[in-house]
C-alpha cells in the first residue's frame, strides 16, 4: 500500500464522535485560557519591576554594598531632586529664593513625599539655581511613585517663580519617566504589532476569515503566556521588567503567527489532496509538526540559555520568552488545527482549493500550495521561486559567493558599534524632564548630586576612606551618615567629621551597623556619565589599599557593574546558544555539513544586520550608543529565530531530496517553501519594528536589528545564500547520513528541469551540476 493511501486509511477508523469531541476540547480549553489571560492583561504591570539594580548580579560589589546599605535606611524611600534656575543665568533674587522656599514647603505637602527626610534648599554657589531633596515613598499600583513625582511636576508648572525653570529629576525623576514611556505597552504596542501582522494576512491569503483565525490563534497564545507569567511573578518564581513584558508580546505574535504559516500552507496541500477535512488535518501535523517544533524549540533553548547568565536582567527574560515560545507552539499545533478543521475549506474563501488533476492558478504556489501528483510537471517554474531556482541552478557557485560577500560588507559596519553602555539619562527617547533636569543640576552643583557614590567601610577606617575619597580626581566632596546630624549625614573633611551649627558644636557621631559606617561621595560628574564611571572604578583600586572590607556601590556603581556583567554575558552565551541550535539542527538533519552551512549564515546574516545597524544608529537616527547586552539580545534572537526559516527550508528539501535527489529537492525545497517563508519573515519583521514605537533606546535598538536582520534571513540568506551553497556541495550537505550516499547506490534521478543528469554531475561528489541548456 502507498503512503497517501496508508495516510489516509490510518485517521479513516477514528470514530465520528471521537473527530468531533477532540477539536471541541481543545478549543473549549484554549477560551478558558484566553479569558483567564485576558483578566491577567491587567495585573502584569503591577508585578513588574524596573529598578536597575535589582538586576544585578549577586557576586557584584554594587548589590553587596545595596544589601549592606539597607540596614542603614529606615524606609525605601527613594530621592527626588527638585532644581529651580534662572532661565537668563542671572543670580536669583531674594524674592525668587523666598517664593523657591515656599515652594519647597508646597512640594513637602504633597501625598507621598515624607517630609522629615527631605532636605532643606540648598542654593548654588554661582546663585543662579537652588535645589532640594524630596524623599518619596514606594506606592502600590500600576504608577507606584511615579504618580507622586507627577504630582510635583505638575505643582512645579502651577507655581512656577517668574524668571525661571524648574524640573524634578534624580532616581525617582527617571523611574517616573521610564514608567510613562513604558506606559503604552499594554495598549499601543499590541495594537501596532497586530494591525501590521492583520495587513500581511490578508495581502497573502485574500482571506476574511483566515487572517481573523491566525490572530486569534497568536493572541490566544500570548494570553495564556500572560496569565502564566503573571502567576509565577506573583510567587516570586521569576521576575518582570516592562523591556521584558515588550520582548515577550512580540516575541509570541511574531512566533505563533510563523508557526501558524507553515501549517496553513501544509494544511492548504493536504485539502487538495484529501476530500475528508480530519484526514487533511492529520497529514497537515504530519508534514509540520517536526520544523515547527524544531524551530521553536533552538529558540526556547536559546532563551533557556541565558539562564547561565551573571545579569539578572538577561536571566529573567530567558523563562518568561520561553514560556511564550511554549505557548505559541502549542497553540500552533493545537487550537489552529482545531480551527481549522471546524472551517475547512471555508476558510480559505473566496479561493478554492483545487483537486489534483485541476489546473494550477497563477499565484497558487506563491502561497505555499504543494505540487501535487497531478501537478508535478510545473511545480512554480513560472513566477519568482521558478526564476530564483534556475538562476541557483544555472549559478549556483556565483549567487552563494556574492550572496556571502555581500553580507561581509555589511558586516564591516561593526568597527562603528559602541555597544559600551549608555547613561541612563538616555534611556528614553524624546523629551525628559529628569534628562533635563539633570542637565541643570550638572551646569550649577556638582553633576553627582543628590545621587552620590556610596561607601560602606570599617568605622575605624571612616578617616582613611575619606582622605582616600577626597584626593581621587572627580570626587567634589564626602560625608558620613549620623543619625546626630540635622542633615541626616556629616560633612567629613581632611580634618574629620564637621559640626552643623556655631562655633563650638561637637561634631556628631557616625551611624554605625554592625561596627561599619555609611560614606557618600559626591561626584563632580552625573551619576550615569563615562566620567563619574571612571571615577568609581578609581575609587574602588584606591581604596582597596585602605582594606578588603570597603566596597564601593551606589547608582554609578550600579551602571559600572551591569555593563561589566553584560560583557561576560556575550563571552559566555554566545558560544553555548551557537552549540545548542548546531546539536538541535544536526539531530533534525540527520547530518553535519547542512547543520554547520546553516549556523555560518545565519552568523554571517546577524554580523551584517549589526554592521549596518550600527551605521544607522550613528550616522541616521544619531543614538548615543548601545547598552553591551543589545548585541547579546540581538544574537538570541536572530540566530535562533534566523535559523527558523533555514529549517523550514531544509525540512522541506530533505523531504523532497529523499524522493527526488538533493539538488532537484533544494529546487523544489525552495518553490514549495518560497511563499510561506517569505510571509512568515516578513511577520516577524513587522512585529519587531512595532516595537519601535515605544521611546526606549534599547527596544528601539533591538526593534532595528532583529527587523533588519529577519528580512536579511528571509530575502537574502533563505533565498539565495543557504540554497546555492546547498546545490553546489550537493549530496555532500546530508553527510553522513544515508541520504548522502543514496543517490549512488540507488541511481536516483535528481537533475534539475533544464539540466543534465545530477546523477552524472555528482559521480565524483564534487562537481557542479552542468548548466541550464
Amino acid at each position: 500500500m502507498n503512503e497517501t493511501a496508508a495516510t489516509q486509511k490510518r485517521p479513516g477508523r477514528v470514530p465520528t464522535w471521537l473527530r468531533v469531541l477532540i477539536p471541541t476540547v481543545l478549543i473549549l480549553i484554549w477560551f478558558a485560557l484566553f479569558g483567564a489571560g485576558g483578566a491577567a492583561f491587567g495585573t502584569i504591570s503591577d508585578v513588574q519591576q524596573n529598578d536597575q539594580a535589582s538586576f544585578l548580579p549577586a557576586s557584584a560589589e554594587a548589590t553587596e554594598v545595596n544589601e549592606l546599605q539597607d540596614a542603614f535606611r529606615d524606609s525605601d524611600n527613594v530621592p527626588a531632586i527638585v532644581i529651580v534656575a534662572t532661565d537668563d543665568g542671572s543670580e536669583l533674587s531674594r524674592s525668587q529664593l523666598a517664593d523657591i522656599e515656599a515652594l519647597r514647603d508646597d512640594v513637602v505637602d504633597v501625598e507621598g513625599v515624607v517630609a522629615d527626610e527631605t532636605s532643606p534648599l540648598i542654593p548654588s554657589e554661582d546663585g543662579q539655581a537652588a535645589q532640594f531633596v524630596a524623599s518619596i515613598a514606594p506606592a502600590e499600583g500600576e504608577e507606584g511613585s511615579g504618580a507622586t513625582v507627577e504630582a510635583i511636576r505638575a505643582l512645579l508648572e502651577e507655581s512656577a517663580v517668574e524668571g525661571t525653570d524648574a524640573a524634578v529629576t534624580g532616581p525617582a525623576g527617571f523611574t517616573a519617566d521610564l514608567s510613562e514611556a513604558f506606559s503604552g505597552i499594554d495598549g499601543l504596542l499590541l495594537l501596532v504589532a497586530l494591525a501590521a501582522v492583520l495587513v500581511i494576512l490578508v495581502a497573502v491569503y485574500r482571506s476574511p476569515l483566515l487572517p481573523i483565525i491566525v490572530l486569534f490563534t497568536s493572541l490566544t497564545a500570548l494570553t495564556a503566556s500572560v496569565f502564566t507569567v503573571v502567576q509565577l511573578a506573583k510567587a516570586d518564581l521569576l521576575l518582570l521588567s516592562g523591556q521584558t513584558q515588550g520582548i515577550l508580546f512580540i516575541l509570541v505574535i511574531g512566533a505563533a503567527t510563523d508557526y501558524a504559516l507553515l501549517y496553513i500552507a501544509r494544511y492548504r496541500e493536504a485539502l487538495a489532496e484529501h476530500e475528508r477535512k480530519w484526514d487533511a488535518t492529520w497529514a497537515a501535523l504530519k508534514g509540520s509538526w517536526e520544523p515547527i517544533a524544531a524551530s521553536a524549540g533552538t529558540v526556547i533553548v536559546g532563551l533557556l540559555i541565558l539562564l547561565a547568565s551573571e545579569l539578572n536582567s538577561n536571566k529573567i527574560l530567558g523563562p518568561v520568552a520561553a514560556i511564550g515560545i511554549v505557548f505559541a507552539l502549542l497553540a500552533a499545533l493545537t487550537l489552529l488545527p482545531a480551527l481549522l478543521l471546524w472551517a475547512g475549506r471555508v476558510a480559505f474563501w473566496p479561493r478554492r482549493i483545487r483537486r489534483p488533476d485541476a489546473p494550477v492558478a497563477d499565484g497558487d504556489e506563491a502561497h505555499g500550495r504543494h505540487a501535487t501528483a497531478g501537478e508535478d510537471r510545473s511545480t512554480g517554474e513560472r513566477g519568482l521561486w521558478g526564476a530564483t531556482g534556475r538562476l541557483i541552478a544555472r549559478r549556483p557557485r556565483t549567487v552563494w559567493i556574492v550572496s556571502t560577500l555581500a553580507l561581509a560588507v555589511m558586516a564591516l559596519g561593526l568597527v562603528r558599534l559602541d555597544a559600551d553602555g549608555v547613561p541612563s539619562s538616555e534611556f528614553i527617547l524624546g523629551e525628559s524632564q529628569a534628562r533635563d533636569g539633570q542637565e541643570l543640576v550638572s551646569e550649577h552643583f556638582p553633576g553627582g548630586s543628590g545621587t552620590p557614590a556610596v561607601i560602606i567601610a570599617p568605622e575605624e577606617d571612616l578617616q582613611a576612606v575619606a582622605d582616600v575619597a577626597l584626593a581621587t580626581p572627580g570626587v567634589a566632596s564626602v560625608a558620613v551618615l549620623s543619625a546626630d546630624s540635622p542633615a541626616g549625614s556629616a560633612p567629613v573633611t581632611e580634618d574629620g567629621i564637621q559640626a552643623f551649627g556655631p562655633p563650638g558644636t561637637p561634631a556628631p557621631e557616625p551611624t554605625a551597623v554592625d561596627g561599619a559606617v555609611l560614606v557618600q561621595a559626591t561626584l563632580d560628574d552625573p551619576a550615569d556619565s563615562p566620567e563619574a564611571e571612571a571615577t568609581v572604578v578609581e575609587l574602588r583600586t584606591a581604596l582597596d589599599e585602605v582594606g578588603d572590607e570597603v566596597l564601593v556601590g551606589g547608582p554609578t556603581a550600579v551602571a559600572l557593574d551591569t555593563n561589566q556583567a553584560a560583557v561576560n554575558d556575550q563571552r559566555l552565551i554566545i558560544p553555548l546558544v551557537l552549540l545548542a541550535i548546531l546539536v538541535i539542527l544536526m539531530l533534525l538533519l540527520r547530518a553535519v555539513v547542512a547543520p554547520l552551512i546553516l549556523i555560518a549564515s545565519v552568523v554571517l546574516s546577524f554580523a551584517a544586520a549589526l554592521g549596518v545597524s550600527a551605521l544607522v544608529f550613528e550616522y541616521v537616527l544619531g543614538f548615543p550608543g548601545a547598552d553591551p547586552s543589545v548585541p547579546l539580545f540581538g544574537f538570541v534572537f536572530l540566530v535562533a529565530l534566523g535559523v527558523d526559516y533555514n529549517i523550514f527550508l531544509m525540512t522541506r528539501v530533505r523531504e523532497e531530496s529523499m524522493r527526488h535527489g538533493t539538488r532537484e529537492g533544494i529546487l523544489r525545497g525552495l518553490r514549495l517553501t518560497g511563499g510561506v517563508i517569505t510571509s512568515a519573515g516578513l511577520v516577524l519583521a513587522a512585529t519587531f519594528a512595532a516595537l519601535g514605537v515605544l521611546p526606549i533606546l534599547f527596544l528601539a535598538q533591538i526593534s532595528f536589528i532583529v527587523a533588519f536582520g529577519v528580512l536579511l534571513d528571509t530575502f537574502l540568506v533563505r533565498t539565495l545564500l543557504v540554497p546555492a551553497a546547498s546545490y553546489d556541495i550537493g549530496r555532500a550537505i546530508w553527510w553522513p547520513s544515508r541520504l548522502s550516499r543514496q543517490e549512488r547506490e540507488h541511481g536516483v534521478h535528481a537533475a534539475a528541469p533544464g539540466t543534465a543528469d545530477e546523477s552524472s554531475a555528482d559521480a565524483d561528489g564534487d562537481r557542479e551540476a552542468a548548466p541550464v541548456g
